[in-house]
């Protein structure tokens, strides 16, 4: 449902927004305005299509935003963050009720977001944080703690070396480059281990959460350091990838190099459950039900938690086989 109470200062606002939005070339949102038939509009900006789980993520919130009965403007911004700004801009101009986006990093958003609070319109964050100080510009932000999933990625490689003194050599596949879940996924990770001298991280690069990235990273990897013991992937897909990489170097995934990675991806668990990944911390990307609830109450103005945090798992090989006849993503 549009809203119709604006102030004139708001109108205001959005005009000048219109004259941006209109310079922002095509890349925005798609095409279509706010409608007058008592739907609630929801705008809402993609990072992309980069993997496995953002193509389940984006599946979950467009069934999700239909079972609704919500209007749902999608925008793809192709992991561009000024592709993101220009649809929120845009989205903005057509007045939808509520704006929600997944970031594609996590600086350099507070001048749009406080144009969407001048406009009146409520901000839902999904999946990925923003690093704003001011955080009255978005209303609730629902994901994953990426911090604890690193801790989680760590606490599985402490067990597994307990009580073993040698050398643990370490490579690192990041995800993008000043996203939240790369940032803080190293960071859990990193804390997690520190206290044990035997663990070394002895390469760190990003792969860009991209499957064909992975394997090229660590094809560079192995060629520069031939001794490695783990690879520790920020993403499923960017762990496939290297798995690639090192069957094509004569090496066995899973048994020469262990392997852990994050998400849980269908393609994930089944390598895990051949064997050729040893650990993976889940990152659901189901989320699409509980950001349509988010939404309905914001827009109603309802009060909603500042902080929603989605319920998720571990896998070894063994749950991986368990879990994977009904796995739904």
């Amino acid at each position: 449902m549009v809203r119709r109470n604006w102030s004139a200062a708001a109108l205001a606002g959005v005009l000048a927004v219109s004259t941006l939005a209109g310079c922002g070339g095509s890349d925005g949102a798609d095409s279509g305005s706010g409608n007058d038939d008592g739907k609630i509009t929801l705008g809402f900006s993609q990072v992309g299509a980069e993997s496995g789980w953002r193509t389940a993520n984006t599946k979950s919130i467009q069934e999700s935003a239909t079972a609704a009965g919500i209007d749902l403007q999608f925008s793809d911004a192709q992991g561009k963050q000024e592709n993101q700004i220009t649809a929120i801009r845009n989205f903005i101009t057509q007045k939808v009720d509520v704006i929600a986006f997944s970031p594609v990093v996590t600086s350099g958003w507070d001048a749009v977001l406080q144009e969407a609070k001048d406009a009146g319109i409520p901000v839902i964050l999904t999946d990925r944080a923003v690093d704003s100080q001011d955080t009255s510009l978005y209303k609730s932000f629902i994901g994953s703690d990426f911090v604890v999933e690193g801790q989680k990625a760590g606490e599985w490689l402490i067990k597994e070396y307990e009580g073993k003194t040698e050398p643990v050599n370490i490579v690192e596949l990041q995800g993008t480059t000043g996203s939240a879940p790369a940032l803080d996924r190293q960071k859990g990770f990193q804390e997690k281990i520190a206290a044990n001298p035997n663990f070394k991280i002895v390469k760190s690069q990003t792969g860009d959460f991209k499957r064909a990235d992975g394997k090229t990273v660590m094809e560079t990897f192995l060629q520069s350091t031939p001794d490695i013991d783990v690879l520790y992937a920020h993403n499923d897909d960017m762990g496939l990838g290297a798995i690639e990489a090192i069957e094509a170097a004569g090496k066995k995934p899973g048994t020469d190099i262990k392997i852990i990675t994050v998400d849980a991806v269908k393609d994930g668990m089944t390598a895990l459950a051949d064997g050729k990944i040893n650990f993976i911390v889940e990152c659901s990307p189901l989320l699409g039900p509980q950001l349509m609830d988010l939404v309905k109450k914001a827009d109603a103005g309802e009060e909603i938690p500042a902080r929603v945090l989605t319920e998720e798992t571990t896998f070894t090989q063994e749950q991986a086989k368990e879990a994977l006849p009904t796995r739904q993503y």
